[in-house]
């Protein structure tokens, strides 16, 4: 019998040798640069000596910081599924697939948002009987269900439409937002009508939400709304909510075509005070049991409410992964990159990651560690459960998933699944550590990934040509500094915790992933050096303190190399990562940004958790914003517009540098021209540093809109700065 041909295959990055050899030399340029630094540090009783100290460690931990990134970078690769040698093979045994969507609020993440994700979902390209879909509402909210009750009607057009026509996006916004009009369309009856359906529904939401309560007509639609007549349902206190919205199994559930409609379940877990709920770790977990109970679908999707999907056949490639007769037995998980749909031209707050998602997890997947980053991931069902996997271990990944539906009425499915989403049902188990996702951290996707991994099983990183999944990027200031604190208090978390990569990986995982996870593991110690770089330099400028070689010096040349040498590579790699040049700039400002507020602000909760003086918590981010911040952020003109501790560090740290650089360049003018030579470097680092500040300085003085920095924050900065500046440095 000839060999089978693999269903996907795995292709290094070009240039590998020639990377190598760079960052050869880049190491050496690093190591002259520790040696200087070492053998220049002022002796005991000499003036400087603790700045000098200081220099040392802060190089000392960006050098570590720097070998732990070429870890994502040394063995890029990338995946390439073949979903026509799939069709050809296994058409008639394609397993069962769950998906699950997860909300959390109904304000800050509208029904009409999360629908539109819900429809997406339910018009795959794949067989509806085999698919089933979720959606966790952590709120509570009987606006969310009467939503999704209205999505369910909509469907029935919907999923036709789109298969007929090819649609993509399928969510249905995203779809009538790229084509505004009819002229765009070949069936332009067809377009208009389903066109004029939607917004019919999508008002019917909005009104019922502005109105704020449900009438009587509507609730008697369906019997799932007699589980909000207790008017002590709050979104901390209701009882276990499962509703079979639509029963795939049912031959009578069919679209207007006459086609099947896929599985649709809202459930809303158990929550009481008292009792932990874990956040969206606990949402999950609560999916897993009741959907095993449902519809016990092989692969599981998890996706964020606001993350539609992009592409009709993101689950047949997916399944090219996991059903490949050599490799796939293996892998646990296959994670696609967060892709969105509202990135500016030059990606104003960097949320985009055009190196990360195209180098750095395609690297860390190269070890066969992708991360789990929380969405867009396609899971087996059986690695989320606790299962280990061994070389004598195969499931029967071609066949159906076991029948858990046959001989059951929808009541008592929905009877049995409210049992598994209720508050009390995990005590004493051990799901949150041994199975489901891990409880106790921020970012429960990480460690679970790592804990999946170190199971034996393998992960995969596939970021396709078209973008499977889309989603809606932070588009304020303020919310991007939140998510990122938020996301780098957790992974701060995960680095002390008993799941250190290089403790509880070791032997489990190769090197090259445990360092790989460090890249995202050490965002929130990063800030300590970068902190001292932006404030010692400057100061001592000021002061006429030279921290740098002189010009003349051979000392110069290791420093310039490696400064010059890393940015021109980081610019090359953002270009060949289709990101632009003003692109690369804008994420050069949020890395500083980033590193002196939400990084500095999340490793000193975590000192201070380790220390028993914080708890744990978790920050929901909004999904909408006004017009007017919504017309700036499409100007590229960044949203400030009100007086948060971070913004009053990120004004005082630009206006410390813009005092020192415009002090050191008139005493040299006026006074000591000569001192440029022993402070260039400084006035390099200074000069730069002020012109990634440019759009604070604008947002200070020169503009006059909402979006721009209260005088408050131009005050406290001004004198804080000053201050600074009348300190005297030794």
């Amino acid at each position: 019998m000839a060999e089978l041909q693999p269903l996907f295959e795995t292709k290094q990055a070009k240039g590998r040798a020639a990377f190598k050899v760079f960052t050869a030399t880049v190491f050496a340029g690093i190591c002259l640069i520790l040696v200087y630094r070492f053998l220049h540090i002022p002796r005991g009783g000499e003036e400087g000596r603790w700045i000098g100290i200081g220099m040392f460690i802060a190089e000392v931990l960006f050098s570590f910081y720097w070998i732990i990134t070429q870890s994502a970078r040394w063995n890029v690769t990338h995946n390439f599924p073949i979903i026509q040698r799939l069709s050809q093979r296994y058409e008639d045994k394609l397993p069962a697939v769950d998906v699950f969507v997860c909300t959390a609020d109904p304000i800050m993440e509208p029904p009409t948002l999360v629908i539109n994700t819900v429809l997406s979902v339910m018009s795959f390209n794949y067989p509806p009987e085999k698919l089933s879909v979720y959606l966790s509402d952590d709120g509570g909210s009987e606006f969310t269900f009467y939503a999704l009750l209205e999505a369910s009607h909509f469907s029935k057009f919907w999923i036709p439409f789109c298969k007929k026509f090819k649609v993509a996006p399928m969510s249905p916004e995203a779809y009538f937002s790229q084509l505004r009009d009819e002229k765009n369309v070949i069936q332009v009856e067809e377009w208009l009508a389903i066109k004029k359906k939607y917004e019919d529904m999508k008002h019917r939401i909005e009104s019922i939400m502005a109105k704020g309560s449900i009438s009587e007509e509507v609730r008697s639609q369906h019997k799932g709304f007699s589980e909000w007549y207790n008017s002590e349902v709050t979104k901390q206190n209701h009882q276990s909510i499962v509703q079979i919205i639509i029963d795939g199994k049912d031959t009578n559930a069919v679209d207007k075509e006459d086609g099947r409609l896929p599985t649709l379940v809202y459930m809303a877990r158990e929550k009481r005070p008292g009792w932990p709920h874990n956040f969206k770790a606990g949402a999950m977990n609560a999916l897993i049991r009741v959907s095993s109970e449902i519809s016990n679908g092989t692969i599981i999707l998890n996706l964020d409410c606001d993350m539609y999907a992009n592409n009709p056949d993101a689950v047949r490639e997916a399944l090219c992964f996991f059903m490949d007769e050599m490799r796939g037995p293996e892998i646990a998980f296959m994670q696609h990159p967060q892709r969105y749909n509202n990135i500016t031209k030059n990606d104003l707050y960097s949320n985009c990651g055009h190196a990360v998602h195209q180098v750095e997890l395609a690297g860390i997947g190269g070890y066969d560690a992708a991360l789990y980053c929380g969405t867009a991931c396609f899971h087996r069902r059986e690695s989320l459960s606790g299962a280990k996997y061994s070389k004598d271990y195969r499931e029967h990944k071609n066949s159906e998933a076991k029948e858990t539906h046959e001989g059951r009425t929808v009541d008592e499915l929905e009877k049995t699944s409210k049992i598994l989403a209720s508050c009390s049902y995990e005590k004493d188990t051990p799901w949150g550590k041994e199975m489901g996702l891990l409880y106790g951290c921020p970012v429960e996707d990480v460690v679970t990934g790592l804990q999946v991994q170190c199971r034996g099983w393998k992960s995969m990183y596939y970021d396709p040509h078209r973008r499977a999944f889309v989603g809606v990027a932070p588009n304020t200031l303020d919310i991007h500094l939140v998510q990122f604190k938020r996301w780098s208090e957790g992974l701060f978390q995960i680095f002390f915790s008993k799941y250190c990569p290089f403790i509880y990986g070791h032997g489990k995982i190769k090197l090259g992933a445990q360092m790989g996870y460090c890249v995202y593991l050490l965002w929130a110690p990063v800030s300590l050096p970068t902190l001292y770089y932006i404030i010692v330099p400057p100061l001592c400028l000021l002061h006429g303190i030279s921290l740098f070689p002189k010009v003349s010096s051979p000392w110069f040349i290791p420093f310039a190399y490696v400064f010059i040498a890393r940015n021109v590579y980081s610019i090359i790699e953002a270009l060949n990562c289709d990101s632009t040049l003003k692109g690369w700039w804008n994420l050069q400002r949020m890395l500083v940004i980033r590193r002196t507020t939400s990084f500095f602000f999340a490793f000193v909760d975590v000192i201070l958790k380790q220390l028993g003086l914080s708890q744990t918590a978790f920050a929901l981010t909004a999904k909408v914003v006004t017009e007017d911040v919504l017309k700036r952020y499409d100007q590229e003109v960044m949203e400030f517009g009100s007086s948060s501790l971070m913004f009053t560090i990120i004004a005082t740290l630009a206006m410390l540098n813009l005092f020192s650089l415009v002090s050191a360049i008139f005493k040299m003018i006026f006074q000591d021209f000569g001192a440029l030579e022993k402070l260039v470097f400084q006035v390099i680092l200074c000069g730069l540093t002020v012109l990634l500040n440019i759009p604070i300085y604008e947002s200070l003085f020169i503009r006059k809109d909402k979006g721009s920095l209260p005088f408050s924050v131009m005050f406290k900065s001004i004198a804080i700065a000053s201050l600074a500046c009348l300190i005297p440095v030794n």
